[in-house]
């Protein structure tokens, strides 16, 4: 059974090895856990009373396609009465499905906003 609860320091440690999660832990930071185990991370931080932004979604990799990301999701947007945001690469097609599978709708794009590659960002927003 997966659990979701908020970050503790240990789990902040053991992130600190997941790849691109590092910049991330200073932020609001949700998890998931299996058999006392991380999973999944998702991490967001408030930009207004109404609104925040997702920085990071992540499951382990030998996790991935059993539906973790799409349920941190949920849990994050359970409790939520404004606007969520969140960027995501424009290659990216299997991200984009799943966030317009939770209800997330594009809003903009940004070009060039991501390095190594350079690519675009699409900007997604949900209202709940």
């Amino acid at each position: 059974m997966t659990t979701f609860e908020a970050a503790r320091e240990e789990d902040r440690t053991l992130l600190r090895n997941w790849p691109g999660v590092a910049p991330f832990l200073g932020d609001e930071l949700l998890v998931a856990r299996e058999d006392g185990g991380v999973v999944g991370a998702l991490a967001w931080r408030s930009v207004a009373q109404d609104e925040r932004e997702i920085l990071y979604i992540e499951t382990a990799s030998d996790q991935r396609r059993r539906g973790i990301a799409r349920a941190l999701l949920r849990q994050l947007l359970s409790d939520w009465a404004g606007a969520t945001y969140l960027e995501v690469r424009e290659s990216n097609q299997a991200a984009q499905e799943l966030y317009r599978q939770c209800g997330f709708e594009a809003v903009g794009r940004r070009s060039a906003y991501y390095s190594h590659p350079v690519e675009a960002a699409i900007v997604l927003k949900i209202c709940s």
